[in-house]
């Protein structure tokens, strides 16, 4: 694998946001996740649950719930009383809408997608019909004391179910009027706290589900106001609840971070009586799972520790394998880190401010494995505040340390960095060009004169730097058939003549930057781009997609490369493919042209295109592993993949020279230590 001198970096205090809720689409292939600071987040399932999309949060706007309708569009209400479109072309959250009945704490779409009903605090459920557009306000529906905290259509759209404090209502859509009216509660004696309905759900053969404040799971007839069923499934409250389209499972979170499973199951063998049974309860959170979603295939949750937990549902796998594996995601697939070789400095990106950082050093030399004194310790530099309630988008620092960038929503800031001796002064430059915000991705060529900014429609915008600070529009870059989609991924080449371009539709464009001109599109393929590179000594572009597959693509001779196509016909190792972390850095290193240098989440990998690809019945192992074997059987495992799984989480990874990386982890406990203590749980024999 070769010897490194490694900065393990542990001081980027990234505590990413809990997850507040959930929406999958109709058919199930995307699923949209909003957290608890406003970040919307779509997630792609036949792009192997890649996160393609991030519209990043507002500190005024927050997301109590999210709905898919009329098809693809995405719509989010919240406390702040608005409901929101996304534009998920552009990345951005539309002109909000006031409900005009205070806070929202619920909504829901109707089977047809054409209607959304909201439930606000002030007891009252709203229609709007949604309009090509936006949306427009309809009516009111029969007002009562008490927020409606969740509502659920009945799959027919005649009837509306809402869930309030210690009761539940059922509204006629036609008439307005409730025809039902449930307490919760009744059925408990000697009551002395509210019954809080959290989670409600309308079954097609006119049964009410709600998820509540007491940890029960309760099934009603509606017509009759009769309970049907009660299951105790935690002493706890039970905080979300979702159903799957069939109407035989559903799934629970819990503020314990458990969540159950019920399914609906004959009472005996052959029989036609059914009955709800608890069959599968989980415990993948420590802190409350205020969202759950049901999907064809999977049990989606979603906790307040940040993570997003999709578990397949085994009757609905047809073979065992990748497909049956759970799945864990608590950090973006994005980079939040960018690095200035040169300088040694390190960029960190939290939602509001921006940090910079100066590596430690030493002169010492040591054996490996060994960890080394340092002469000198990590310096925090500069911490750059964004003004405004808006959430950052992206940012960067030059090659040279001298520059720094980011991009909100509305604004594109651009910072000259000096540097005189040990002190750093920081300077905004003042004038910079009007590009349309906001700024998707962006990077500094090689030699820090030029700045790259990705912007809407699949346009890249070039900026050159100018001394002693400041900046000029050049020219903006734009595929010959158009785009709708945002740019999301930028790669320069280090001799400052081509740019790789990755929009939202997965399509990659590379440019001439000496004349500006298109120059060609590489092939396309049917999952998304996590990463790409291009090499510095042959302008060969690496492309790692979601579904794990690697390709050399030559920008020179606008075809892949004899690697790739070897690639492509022998396949990657099975262990390798079944990897559920997307790639999400690529970089080389000059000293040995045949290295390619990757990295996701949980490894480390040096890809030695001079060696054998490994065959299915090799052992893909960790280098820590292999230098426990006998020289004779490390010969006989040697081939292309040199993996390293010391690093974890690994957010970032990159060469600062020829011998000299640097590491950036964040440790899951680390970010536990920041929550909020959990409810602890009586465990037998303590």
């Amino acid at each position: 694998m070769g010897e490194f001198e490694v900065h393990r970096v542990r001081f980027f205090g990234l505590v990413p946001a809990g997850v507040r809720c959930l929406a999958c689409t109709p058919r199930g292939g995307r699923l949209a996740l909003a957290r608890t600071d406003g970040t919307v987040e779509i997630y792609n399932f036949a792009a192997n649950y890649f996160q393609e999309k991030v519209i990043p949060g507002h500190e005024v706007r927050s997301v109590e719930s999210l709905c898919w309708a009329a098809g693809e569009r995405l719509f989010g209400a919240g406390l702040s009383g608005d409901i929101t479109e996304y534009d998920l072309l552009g990345l951005r959250a539309e002109r909000p809408v006031d409900g005009c009945g205070g806070p929202i704490w619920s909504m829901a779409a109707n089977s047809s997608g054409t209607q959304l009903a909201i439930g606000c605090e002030d007891g009252s459920v709203k229609l709007f019909q949604v309009v090509p557009g936006g949306i427009q306000f309809e009516r009111n529906l029969d007002r009562r004391k008490g927020r409606i905290l969740c509502l659920s259509w009945h799959p027919s759209d005649t009837h509306i179910a809402a869930g309030s404090i210690d009761a539940l209502r059922v509204l006629d859509v036609s008439s307005g009027q409730t025809v039902q009216r449930i307490m919760v509660n009744y059925h408990v004696q000697k009551v002395k706290r509210e019954c809080v309905v959290w989670g409600i759900a309308f079954l097609s053969r006119g049964t009410v589900v709600t998820a509540d404040s007491f940890g029960r799971v309760q099934f009603w007839d509606w017509q009759r106001g009769t309970l049907s069923e009660s299951h105790t499934i935690s002493t706890s409250a039970a905080l979300s609840l979702a159903v799957s389209e069939e109407e035989n499972s559903i799934i629970v979170g819990t503020s314990t971070g458990a969540t159950y499973q019920l399914q609906l199951l004959p009472v005996k063998m052959g029989s036609q009586e059914t009955r709800w049974v608890r069959t599968k309860p989980f415990q993948h959170h420590t802190h409350d799972v205020r969202a759950v979603a049901h999907s064809p295939t999977a049990l989606i949750s979603g906790g307040l520790d940040a993570q997003l937990v999709i578990r397949p549902l085994m009757e609905k796998v047809q073979r065992k394998g990748y497909d049956a594996a759970l799945r864990k995601f608590t950090f973006p697939h994005r980079r939040l880190v960018s690095c200035a070789r040169k300088a040694r400095l390190l960029l960190f990106q939290f939602s509001q401010h921006l940090e910079l950082w100066r590596l430690g050093s030493t002169n010492e030399t040591g054996k490996d494995g060994e960890v080394l004194p340092l002469c000198r310790m990590p310096e925090h530099l500069v911490q750059l505040k964004s003004k405004g309630p808006e959430h950052i988008y992206c940012s960067c620092v030059s090659p040279c340390g001298s520059w720094v960038a980011y991009s909100t929503a509305s604004r594109f800031h651009l910072y000259r960095v000096q540097h005189e001796g040990d002190s750093v002064s920081v300077r905004k430059v003042p004038k910079v060009p009007k590009v349309l915000p906001p700024a998707y991705q962006l990077q500094f060529s090689s030699d820090s004169d030029s700045l790259f900014v990705a912007s809407a429609q699949g346009s890249v915008h070039v900026l050159q730097l100018l001394e002693p600070g400041g900046c000029k529009h050049l020219h903006t870059l734009r595929p010959p058939s158009g785009s709708p989609e945002a740019v999301y991924l930028l790669a320069p080449s280090a001799d400052g003549q081509w740019l790789a371009a990755v929009g939202g539709d997965w399509a990659i464009h590379i440019y001439n930057l000496k004349g500006f001109k298109h120059h060609c599109a590489v092939p396309t393929y049917s999952c998304a781009v996590t990463a790409l590179a291009i090499h510095p000594l042959t302008n060969n572009l690496v492309i790692a997609y979601s579904d794990q597959q690697l390709f050399e693509f030559s920008i020179p001779k606008k075809q892949y490369t004899a690697w790739s196509r070897m690639v492509q016909n022998c396949g990657l190792h099975k262990v390798w493919l079944e990897r559920d972390s997307p790639i999400t850095h690529i970089t080389f290193n000059p000293k040995s042209p045949s290295h390619i240098l990757l990295h996701d989440i949980y490894m480390f990998c040096i890809l030695d295109k001079s060696l054998p690809l490994p065959d299915n019945s090799a052992l893909l192992m960790n280098q820590s592993t292999l230098k426990q074997l006998p020289e004779t059987a490390r010969q006989r495992q040697l081939h292309a993949f040199k993996i390293c799984k010391k690093f974890q989480p690994l957010l970032f990874a990159d060469l600062l020279d020829n011998n000299c990386l640097v590491m950036v982890e964040r440790p899951i406990m680390d970010i536990k230590t920041q929550l909020p203590l959990p409810i602890q749980q009586k465990k037998f024999g303590t």
